[in-house]
Formats: C-alpha cells, structure tokens, sequence
C-alpha cells in the first residue's frame, strides 16, 4: 500500500500527469502529445487518484510545454471534480465529463508548493537552524505564489508531497490542505537521511517515516572495524608485541642496567 512505486516508474522530465486507475498492474499508453504516459497503481490504492505534476512546467512563461501541461491539468482537473459532485445533483458542465471513481486527489510533485522559507519546519530531518532563515526564491526552491494558488484551486488536494529542499518539512495551505516535504534519501546531502512509507484509501492516508543510520556513525563503525581487523592481523602474525611482554622486557632491561 505504499505509493512510491509511482515516483519510482516514472521519467522526471515528463511532462504528462498521472492519474491512477482501478487496475492492479503498470500499463503504459502511447500518444503523440505524451509518448509516455504511465497510468500506474498498485494493490491497496485502487480508487485513489494521484496527480504526478512537473513543477517546470509550471513557470507560468507561456511555453509550449507549460500551455500543454495547464491546458491538461485543467482538464483532469475538470473530471476529478466531476466526480465528486453528488450524482442526484449533477452540474450540466459534468454531464459528458469522464468520471473516475470518486477520490480527492494526491498532489506528487518535485518542488514544494510556494512558501517563505523553512523557518516553521521542525524534526530532526528539518533544516539547519543557520538554513531556516534562508528566504525561498520563487520558482527556484519553491512554485511561484500564482502555480502554487493555481494548483490548489484546481485541484483541493487532501495531501501534497513534494521534495526539492533536501530537507524535511510539513506545512497546511489554505484549506486545512497538508502538504509533506521528503528530504533527501541520499548520504550525499545530508548525513540522516530518510523515506516514506504510506498507506493509503479513497478516503484516508496515513504516513510513516523510516530513517537511515547516520553516515558519521557508519563511518566511525567502519573505522573501528578496520583498526580491529588491522591488529587481529598484526597479533596472528606475532608482529604485535603483547603490552606484558613489552613492560616485562622494559623492566628487565632497568635492572640490568
């Protein structure tokens, strides 16, 4: 029941959004606008719909790949809507629309939705107190105020997961909407790193986070993992004078001299 087999399948360049389907297998549909575009899910999440978003995308330039990506966003947007309108009341707008099974969605994107800076983040995978005070720059560590206004409007997600920072922080945008910032799972960027581990229904969510070991202590393990090897080596050679010995032969030589 854990959705990071989507993260994992899926090409970071994409511009395509994801949605996920009631099946329990990885298929992949072939367009020409989108030549890969991945519909994927896995047991325990059938029903729950994820939105994959390519946050460059969203610089709001007016590029091709930007119109292609909003212009499909709205639409999705427009069918997640749609079924969540109560099927007694319809709304004329939604009477041709698609309708996947009805399910807030699940925001998946790389950069955080748009914030001042880490100064509220807390944990022991947060930010370093000298980093929290860093001002965010605007689409360069987090979305822009209008994309992040944007995605928010169309879409009411219940969650937002997102990365970028290298550290971890977990916020509430207008709404009540949570959004999770995953820090980096890599020793490379930081020496406690760490991942995810979700459950999750049409309805509920519930997330676990799982640590690494700490690279220093890895590292200071690993020392004295090689200075033991190293005199086990130098003791079974005899290359290693036993500290008896050596204060038993200092001791003879003071008395014969």
């Amino acid at each position: 029941q854990c959705s990071a087999v989507l993260l994992d399948c899926v090409p970071f360049w994409n511009p395509c959004i994801l949605s996920n389907k009631a099946y329990s297998h990885v298929h992949e549909q072939q367009t020409p606008s989108c030549p890969h575009h991945l519909s994927l899910s896995a047991h325990g999440v059938v029903f729950s719909s994820f939105v994959l978003v390519n946050s460059v995308a969203m610089e709001g330039d007016g590029c091709t790949l930007c119109r292609t990506a909003e212009a499909k966003l709205v639409a999705l947007s427009h069918r997640l809507n749609c079924s969540q309108q109560e099927p007694n009341h319809p709304e004329k707008r939604c009477s041709d629309a698609e309708k996947p099974p009805a399910s807030q969605p699940i925001l998946l994107q790389h950069y955080p939705l748009y914030r001042k800076s880490d100064a509220e983040c807390s944990g022991e995978d947060a930010a370093s107190p000298e980093e929290k005070t860093i001002p965010f720059k605007e689409k360069y560590d987090v979305l822009s105020q209008e994309a992040s206004q944007k995605l928010l409007w169309w879409f009411h997600p219940r969650l937002i997961l997102s990365g970028h920072t290298h550290s971890a922080c977990q916020v509430l945008h207008a709404g009540g909407i949570p959004e999770i910032s995953v820090p980096s799972f890599s020793w490379r960027n930081r020496n406690n790193p760490s991942f995810i581990m979700g459950s999750i229904t049409p309805t509920d969510f519930s997330l676990h986070k799982c640590f690494l070991p700490h690279e220093s202590r890895v590292f200071a393990i690993y020392w004295a993992a090689g200075a033991l090897l190293i005199i086990l080596v130098l003791a079974h050679f005899q290359l290693l004078t036993p500290p008896f010995y050596f204060a038993q032969r200092l001791i003879s030589k003071h008395k014969a001299a």
